[in-house]
């Protein structure tokens, strides 16, 4: 008898699929090796939406707008523009030092060493800077300020130096010195800023499309520089010119960038105005609420409705050794002490005090003011009412400020003193 052959199966055609979302479908198909494979089959986006789309997922984290804090977008606006008239006086300063150094008679030996020192001042400057990290931790946005502000400087050091080319390497040096301290603290304070813009653990993806953005917009800004230096710019009363101006447009870019960030870390200054906030109204702000009302060129001024507070005086120069043990009394089990005087209050924090116990501070030199305007009691008095107010609003208080995204787990004092008994 004949053996019957079993049936034969036809070959599998490959598996695929057909998704279509926001005007968009593609096919999706498995390849006899496993692979998946994507093709767009229909497209019916306008060609300017096409464009916008695909910049936005080269230049923007993945899920923008929702997968980051308020401000990003007026905050990438600036740093752009930043970028830009950065790389464009940069192209200006080179010019400028080159026609310098060829137009000093020395030898090219000579010409070489100057060079080398000349980048070695921006070592010294990378240095002196590295010391201030601590408070830079503390002040960020006013420190990225001062970074751009140095930067400029060191830079119309540099375009002025064909003025006076006998002092080449000396205008060249303390440019560089200047820029040296700008790049130390422009990437120190890089990732505080990027932090406080992250939503959903997606810090590294921001880092990645910020120095995208930053890239592209240097780029640009070099294009436009060359332009410039060969048109405009090519006499030094036209650099005296263009080069303020867009001195101008770049430091008010980044001045409008950290207005936008909205820091959640607790500083001195951050933390007075919420205790402002609370005592006044009973509301606590979010970062994005205080992030305009933020003072960035002098954070360290007193808020009367928060107690007039100072923090990170040493205390052997604000608490008598007779007062001493009577503070310690009043607050027991506190890692922070209050010593009023007539213009404002220190408050002093122990070695390992957080940002819930200069909160705990803060609040009861607030609560003292307030019932000083209302009260006509001993001071040990007031202060110990003050301290049973704080103690009673300060779990609801905490709750809710962490509630709005602020960290409280660190006080960041800058270089403030601090003690250990």
């Amino acid at each position: 008898m004949k053996k019957t052959e079993p049936d034969r199966l036809p070959p599998a055609l490959p598996l695929y699929w057909i998704e279509t979302s926001k005007s968009v479908s593609r096919q999706y198909q498995f390849q006899p090796d496993g692979q998946l494979s994507v093709k767009i089959v229909d497209d019916s986006r306008p060609a300017a939406r096409r464009v916008v789309e695909s910049f936005l997922n080269k230049f923007f984290p993945s899920g923008y707008p929702y997968s980051v804090n308020e401000g990003y977008l007026r905050y990438t606006q600036f740093r752009a523009l930043q970028h830009f008239t950065s790389a464009a006086l940069s192209v200006l300063s080179t010019q400028s030092l080159l026609f310098a150094a060829g137009l000093r008679p020395t030898p090219a030996q000579a010409t070489a060493v100057s060079w080398i020192l000349k980048d070695g001042m921006q070592h010294v400057g990378k240095l002196i800077c590295s010391n201030l990290g601590a408070r830079m931790d503390s002040e960020p946005k006013r420190w990225r300020i001062l970074a751009d502000v140095l930067y400029d400087l060191g830079t119309g050091f540099e375009v002025l130096s064909p003025v006076c080319p006998q002092l080449f390497l000396e205008m060249a040096g303390l440019g560089n010195f200047a820029k040296g301290m700008a790049v130390v603290a422009a990437r120190a304070t890089r990732l505080p800023i990027y932090s406080s813009f992250a939503k959903e653990g997606n810090l590294s993806d921001l880092f990645a499309k910020g120095e995208a953005i930053s890239t592209l917009f240097n780029v640009l800004g070099i294009g436009a520089g060359i332009q410039l230096a060969s048109t405009v710019c090519s006499t030094m009363q036209g650099k005296l010119l263009v080069g303020p101006v867009l001195s101008v447009i770049h430091i008010y870019s980044v001045c409008e960038e950290m207005r936008a960030a909205p820091v959640n870390t607790l500083n001195p200054q951050r933390t007075a105005m919420l205790v402002a906030d609370f005592v006044k109204t009973g509301r606590i702000s979010s970062p994005a609420d205080l992030r305009y009302r933020e003072d960035l060129l002098f954070p360290g001024r007193l808020i009367e409705d928060a107690g007039n507070v100072k923090v990170g005086s040493a205390l052997h120069m604000v608490v008598k050794p007779s007062k001493l043990q009577q503070l310690k009394e009043i607050f027991p089990e506190e890692r922070f002490l209050l010593s009023s005087g007539s213009r404002q209050t220190d408050l002093i924090l122990e070695h390992n005090a957080t940002a819930e116990d200069a909160l705990r501070g803060w609040l009861v030199a607030a609560f003292t003011a307030d019932l000083e305007k209302s009260v006509d009691d001993t001071s040990a008095s007031i202060l110990k009412a003050a301290y049973e107010r704080m103690d009673t609003v300060f779990r609801p208080f905490l709750s809710e400020l962490q509630a709005k995204g602020w960290h409280t787990d660190r006080f960041l004092d800058g270089t403030g003193c601090r003690f250990a008994f």
